[in-house]
């Protein structure tokens, strides 16, 4: 039988990349909109420079306006040096702490001026950090389903930077189609091996996509029993690296729609959510 799915909501990811200021009080309502919905997580916020990402430079200002009284969803943050996990882990509102490992040894450079060997030192360090606070780390296999940079890139490659990650103690991994190439036959290939292998750690996907085809990777990945999805409302945001720019985070409206089609109590106000819906349109506009 399908073990509970849990819905992962990220409004950090959609609108990180959007150039205007989104002021903090828009912010602050549509998290807390969100946060009534009933999703298991809300990946709201993001502790690294201003400078890489200007938009979530008020991250801690969205956090003190967040009513978490009435809520059952869990708060994730978005964390990218050991500086960012230790300020991170001072919020006890906090549950868990996000961090982006790409096995691709040039966008890792790229992404986090760091090297892959040098971020793995960061996340034994984010452990330990987190296990002082009682924390969660969710590290994001970023790069998990192809290389566009010629670095090399395989399956056995996926498996052997998990392995290390989760020896290390991660208990989460969320494999990350960071430039949208995934497809139905890529995640039946790569995500069962991954289940099987690790079969005490929690995978989620964290899937890049064009509208036409969300449905089909939604559907592949439900298949292969992945139990934790990541997405965003309308699928705002995504990858700006990816090739079609159409493409983007899964729609959490796609989601809830098929896995309603499976029978799964999903356990969402849906009142609540179209609020969200609603209102989104002052956050995108």
């Amino acid at each position: 039988m399908q073990q509970p799915v849990k819905l992962i909501e990220c409004p950090r990811d959609a609108m990180q990349g959007i150039h205007d200021f989104i002021p903090t009080d828009i912010k602050a309502a549509y998290i807390n909109l969100l946060l009534q919905v009933g999703f298991d997580t809300i990946d709201f916020g993001s502790f690294v420079s201003p400078r890489a990402i200007p938009q979530l430079r008020d991250t801690r200002e969205v956090l003190a306006k967040l009513d978490l009284s009435v809520t059952s969803s869990s708060l994730l943050a978005i964390v990218a040096n050991l500086r960012g996990a230790q300020e991170a882990v001072s919020f006890e509102e906090i549950d868990y702490l996000g961090f982006p490992f790409s096995i691709s040894e040039t966008f890792q450079q790229r992404n986090a001026n760091t090297t892959i060997s040098q971020s793995m030192d960061i996340v034994k360090q984010m452990m330990e950090l987190c296990d002082r606070n009682d924390k969660t780390a969710v590290v994001y296999l970023s790069m998990g389903f192809g290389n566009p940079y010629g670095d090399p890139w395989n399956v056995e490659i996926l498996e052997q930077w998990a392995t290390e990650l989760v020896d290390n103690g991660v208990k989460v991994l969320s494999l990350s189609d960071t430039t949208g190439v995934s497809s139905p036959e890529k995640i039946k290939t790569i995500l069962p091996a991954l289940v099987s292998k690790f079969n005490s750690t929690e995978i989620g996907l964290h899937l890049h996509s064009t509208p036409s085809t969300r449905q089909e990777k939604i559907a592949a990945a439900y298949e292969c029993g992945c139990t934790r999805f990541d997405s965003a409302l309308k699928g705002f945001g995504g990858c700006p690296m990816a090739a079609d720019a159409l493409t983007g985070n899964l729609a959490t409206e796609d989601l809830i729609s098929y896995l309603n089609t499976r029978g799964l109590s999903l356990d969402l106000d849906m009142d609540k959510w179209q609020e969200a819906l609603a209102f989104s349109s002052k956050v995108f506009s």
